[in-house]
C-alpha cells in the first residue's frame, strides 16, 4: 500500500540529517498520517492518527526553540 503513495521529504532532508517522509494525500484522505525514514523508502511506515500527530508536531517545535 505505502509503495504507490506519493511522499514527501522533509526541508531538512537535504542537510544529511536524521529526516522522515510523509504521504500528504493519504493524511487528507484518511485522517491517518504515515510517515517513514527518508533514507529507507522501501522500509516500514509508522501511522498516526491526527490528534496524535499534531501533538507529535507541537512537541517538535516547542523542543526546537
Amino acid at each position: 500500500m505505502t509503495e504507490s503513495l506519493r511522499w514527501i521529504k522533509s526541508s531538512y532532508s537535504e542537510n544529511g540529517g536524521q529526516c522522515i517522509e510523509w504521504a500528504p494525500e493519504h493524511a487528507a484522505a484518511t485522517g491517518e498520517f504515515l510517515v517513514r525514514d527518508s533514507k529507507d523508502p522501501h522500509g516500514p511506515a509508522l501511522a498516526f492518527p491526527a490528534q496524535q500527530w499534531s501533538h507529535f508536531v507541537e512537541y517538535a517545535k516547542a523542543q526546537a526553540v
